[in-house]
């Protein structure tokens, strides 16, 4: 069965993976990731990977990364219901250590 993406009625994105399971990229993580963002910095925590996605767009100290890239793509794939929430939490807390900025995932 192939990967499937629907639209509920609050406009969150769904995908259902091989297994019928639903992933969202709003859907919250076990354990939130805690970060310094912004200037001056601000501890910020990331518990989604909406938000995570959200905060290396705008709000990252760095413009490339290769572990900020890695986690841009597991974001989107994530988005795409072809990896779990979970995948993108560790991809984020190693971007933001990789970036200097994590206080503790």
């Amino acid at each position: 069965m192939p990967w499937t993406s629907i639209r509920k009625r609050s406009a969150e994105s769904y995908a259902f993976d091989h297994s019928g399971n639903v992933h969202s990229m709003n859907t919250p993580w076990k354990k939130p990731v805690l970060v310094r963002l912004g200037e001056p910095p601000v501890e910020t925590t990331i518990e989604t990977t909406q938000a995570a996605a959200w905060a290396m767009i705008e709000d990252w100290p760095t413009e490339d990364g290769t572990l900020l890239d890695r986690a841009l793509a597991v974001c989107a794939a994530v988005d795409a219901g072809k990896r779990k929430p979970e995948d993108a939490r560790k991809a984020f807390a190693d971007a933001a250590a990789e970036a200097g900025i994590l206080i503790r995932s």
